[in-house]
């Protein structure tokens, strides 16, 4: 199978020849006029090595770097600056960023196969080594597979911060080290539908194994939160070799399937009463707060999860309040009494 290259040039003729010649040498090319174009595609495209410009319009060869490098799917992939300048000062900033090697305009057709044939070895090397590791583990159960996630770079998101969005590639899963997380669709009119809630030590995303996909819906996080982010090839060939840990994986997605049906029967035929409460005390519990306490949580999340209106969210509140169910502040619910809304559900 043929390797593919990013290439990443605003030179048309420079982009156009070196394509060319890459063409030539049997690669798969896919090609980006400049820097924005180049990090929009390098998710889809997902070459096996990208060769990349520095002056561009746009963004520059060094952001172009910097960005990818943010990516846990994208950040371990070879790079190739190409450039007009000579500068050691420029090459030095280049590979402190991580860049695997620097080939100076104009550069013969030789040198540039040369350079792309020995950094595509090296990460070939460094995956059998990584491939290897994970072979040695001794992995048995599920939890034992979180603590694999628990070694990879951990990402911090504030309240409200989008993880993940629509459309984006999908190539990592999460596991919440700290946090909650909101998983959710827009309707054509911008509606949220949230999807679930996600607590500490629950893992989530949008997991293919089998064939290249977008992530189908949003996540964001509803408190401040970390994750720890790990590629799916990874945690795919963590299953190849330990059978038992992928068969736990499967169970723990069917409890979170019949979960979700069940919270969709119950939005569907209960009472709005019967929904504001069911939606309160599930913010609780993933929100691990204490009975009695305060919740800090939206009304357009609470009436998305619950499945009603916002207005009819809002009346049934009031209700509760005049109760002395709960009592209301900003965007705080106090619980007054816990086994009120129990015996409402």
């Amino acid at each position: 199978m043929s390797s593919k290259i990013l290439l990443i040039e605003d030179d048309k003729t420079v982009r156009e020849n070196t394509a060319e010649l890459l063409e030539l040498s049997q690669y798969k090319v896919e090609t980006a006029s400049n820097g924005k174009i180049g990090i929009e595609k390098a998710p889809v495209f997902m070459p096996d090595i990208i060769v990349c410009d520095i002056m561009m319009p746009e963004m520059d060869g060094y952001q172009v770097l910097e960005n990818l490098s943010k990516d846990n799917a994208l950040k371990k992939i070879p790079f190739i600056f190409l450039s007009a300048k000579t500068d050691h000062k420029d090459v030095r900033k280049g590979m402190n960023l991580g860049a695997d090697d620097y080939l100076t305009k104009p550069f013969e057709e030789e040198e540039l196969i040369d350079a792309i044939e020995s950094r595509l070895a090296k990460a070939d090397i460094i995956n059998s080594s990584e491939n290897n590791q994970v072979s040695s583990l001794n992995l048995q159960s599920f939890e034992a597979l979180k603590e694999v996630f628990r070694k990879e770079r951990i990402k911090t998101f504030e309240a409200g911060e989008l993880i993940f969005e629509s459309g984006q590639a999908s190539n990592s899963i999460y596991l919440i080290d700290k946090g909650v997380v909101k998983t959710y669709k827009l309707e054509e009119n911008g509606k949220e539908l949230i999807t679930a809630i996600h607590k500490v030590n629950d893992i989530f995303g949008d997991i293919s194994f089998t064939k290249q996909n977008s992530v189908s819906e949003f996540a964001s996080a509803l408190e401040n939160t970390s994750v720890f982010e790990i590629s799916t090839e990874k945690v795919k060939t963590i299953f190849n070799q330990h059978p038992q840990v992928m068969f736990e994986f499967i169970d723990q997605l069917g409890d979170h399937l019949s979960e979700t049906k069940t919270q969709l029967m119950d939005m569907a035929y209960s009472s709005v009463r019967k929904k504001t409460a069911q939606s309160i005390l599930l913010f609780s519990e993933r929100l691990k707060k204490n009975k009695l306490s305060q919740i800090r949580i939206s009304r357009a999340d609470l009436a998305a999860v619950a499945g009603i209106a916002s207005e009819s969210l809002i009346r049934t509140l009031s209700t509760f309040k005049k109760e002395g169910i709960i009592d209301v502040e900003g965007r705080n619910i106090k619980i007054n009494d816990f086994e009120a809304l129990e015996r409402i559900v």
